[in-house]
């Protein structure tokens, strides 16, 4: 398979979304679906993404375009990557070993979550040392170092800390379904289950998930409501500039921070020395009063885009969206819910058809207008 090939029934990520559904229980669709309140902030990323528009520069000398992109001394062969997602392992047996080598193969960014079900030390053997690591900041600081230490050990290339979740967003699927904290499983859920043969199998072939980087902190033979109680014991989850600068001491490579959404966070963040922010909301799953991110990413990346690296998560969904993201001054882009409707819908194979199918809405989209490098899509911008 080439870098540029995907499985021609499904050409649009919607037709992912919906063989996703068909595929997986409607409490694990939901997980992965939905957003938190009403749903106002998850719809708001990417109606107002989509509200960007491009012009084309048809007359203009043109060669050919490249999509390689040069990100913290590495250079990628496109400007997107796979955001950090937890559970990954709920909604597809293996997704997160699926999603890593998948990007190795197509030399994209994977971020791998605290809270996912793949192990740092087994992330980078999937990626030969090319993960990214995202922290959710413990409350014990021993445990903050003993992970620190762990992703320096497995050559983890950045670490990314999470500052959008300084408590549990209030997701009413999600309470519903009992997969708020602590989880439980009811009967809904398990008639779910049921209708849903081939995932219930897969699951059953690979074992519960856990969450793997964890078990060595996590006291063994949890049930579901200690393991609620543990996580929200272990995780403050909330960051401040206290907090961050003995990690900046102790990280010696390229550290961002995921969840600015105003100037006011950036400015601190370059102040602590970190190397990158990615404009994030969390999927629009923490704060439905919000801010689409497209809205903060227009003014960061034109008054702080030469001091620190911008990227942008959240409601970005497609290769145009992606084109729309880079153009609104963002250095890179990162997608969490296309991948996993990829994987959820294809298997082992779904890492590889979203980063073909993303690499080739792109590249069409640059040789539209005119575009032959990635830094030129701020050019491109209809103002």
């Amino acid at each position: 398979m080439s870098d540029l090939s995907f499985d021609n029934r499904y050409p649009s990520i919607d037709e992912l979304r919906q063989k996703a559904k068909s595929k997986i229980p409607s409490f694990v669709f939901d997980y992965l679906d939905g957003g938190c309140n009403e749903d106002i902030n998850l719809h708001r990323n990417t109606k107002e993404l989509r509200e960007i528009q491009l012009t084309p520069h048809y007359l203009s000398k043109f060669s050919h375009s490249s999509m390689k992109t040069e990100l913290f001394g590495h250079v990628y062969d496109a400007p997107f990557g796979i955001a950090p997602i937890g559970l990954q392992g709920l909604i597809w047996p293996k997704a997160p070993e699926i999603l890593a080598k998948a990007a190795f193969k197509h030399n994209l960014p994977f971020i791998l979550s605290t809270v996912t079900t793949m192990s740092i030390e087994r992330a980078s053997e999937l990626t030969e040392g090319q993960a990214w690591f995202q922290l959710y900041h413990p409350a014990d600081d021993t445990i903050r170092d003993n992970i620190i230490s762990r992703a320096a050990s497995a050559e983890c290339q950045v670490l990314v800390l999470l500052c959008d979740v300084p408590t549990f967003g209030f997701r009413p699927r999600d309470i519903r379904n009992g997969l708020a904290m602590p989880p439980k499983m009811n009967i809904s859920n398990i008639l779910q289950i049921l209708k849903r043969p081939e995932w219930a199998l897969r699951t059953l072939l690979n074992g519960q998930p856990n969450f793997e980087t964890l078990r060595p902190y996590m006291p063994k033979h949890l049930d579901l409501n200690q393991l609620g109680l543990f996580m929200d014991k272990t995780f403050s989850g909330r960051l401040n500039e206290e907090k961050i600068a003995p990690i900046r001491d102790i990280w010696k490579g390229s550290i961002v921070l995921k969840g600015v959404a105003g100037e006011e966070d950036t400015e601190k963040a370059i102040n602590l020395g970190l190397d990158g922010v990615i404009i994030s909301n969390h999927g629009g799953r923490q704060l439905d009063a919000g801010e689409a991110t497209i809205t903060p990413l227009k003014p960061i990346a034109k008054k702080y885009g030469k001091k620190i690296k911008i990227m942008m998560d959240s409601g970005i969904r497609s290769g145009p969206d992606i084109a729309r993201t880079m153009a609104s001054g963002a250095a890179f882009a990162f997608l969490g819910r296309t991948f996993m409707y990829s994987v959820a819908a294809l298997g082992s194979k779904g890492g590889d058809h979203a980063m073909g199918l993303l690499k080739t809405q792109l590249k069409q989209i640059m040789e539209q207008l005119s575009c032959e490098d990635v830094s030129e899509f701020v050019d491109h911008l209809n103002q």
